[in-house]
């Protein structure tokens, strides 16, 4: 009867990790997915309210994207997404 119980156990255990795993790797996928305006929208969003991209040329943008990088803990991914997609709107 403990054997079963075990093997309930560890049968349960590999199951919620599976799944836990699962989540959370498709979570990630979803949010690598996700287009520079998504990104900017989410990221910029939460400290301050967002310029239009047309308010800077690509050469403030670039300055800015340094600075921003660096304050918002951008991953070079999420900074060349979000930065693409100001660069290609103004």
């Amino acid at each position: 009867m403990k054997t079963f119980k075990i093997f309930g156990i560890v049968a349960f255990v590999i199951g919620t990790l599976a799944t836990i795993t699962s989540c959370s790797v498709e979570q990630a996928a979803a949010y690598k997915n996700r287009s520079g305006a998504q990104l900017w929208g989410e990221n910029c969003m939460r400290c301050h309210s967002t310029p239009s991209p047309s308010s800077y040329n690509d050469v403030d943008w670039s300055t800015i994207e340094l600075h921003m990088r660096v304050r918002a803990s951008l991953t070079a991914d999420e900074t060349t997404k979000i930065f693409d997609f100001l660069r290609s709107a103004n």
